[in-house]
C-alpha cells in the first residue's frame, strides 16, 4: 500500500497524527500534514486506511489493495 497526502487539502486537524504517529506528522509552523513514510509497514495498513476516513479535509488517500487472504490452497 502506498500513502498519498494532498497538503493543499489539509486543514491541520491532526487526526492522522493521533491515529498513526509513525506515518504522519504535522509541520510545526503551519500544522499541515507531513508524510513520514510513503509505504507503511503491513501491520499499520488497517490503521492508515481508517485514517483516510478520519481526515476532515480528505487530504489522505491510499493506493494498492489490501493483501488477499491466504486460502491455504482452497478454491472458493
Amino acid at each position: 500500500m502506498r500513502v498519498i497526502v494532498d497538503q493543499d487539502r489539509c486543514c491541520g486537524a491532526g487526526q492522522c497524527v493521533l491515529a498513526v504517529p509513525s506515518v504522519f506528522d504535522q509541520d510545526e509552523r503551519t500544522g499541515i500534514v507531513v508524510l513520514l513514510t510513503e509505504i507503511p509497514p503491513a501491520d499499520l495498513e488497517s490503521d492508515v486506511r481508517a485514517t483516510v476516513d478520519l481526515c476532515p479535509g480528505q487530504a489522505i488517500r491510499t493506493e494498492g489493495s489490501p493483501k488477499a487472504p491466504d486460502l491455504g490452497g482452497a478454491t472458493p
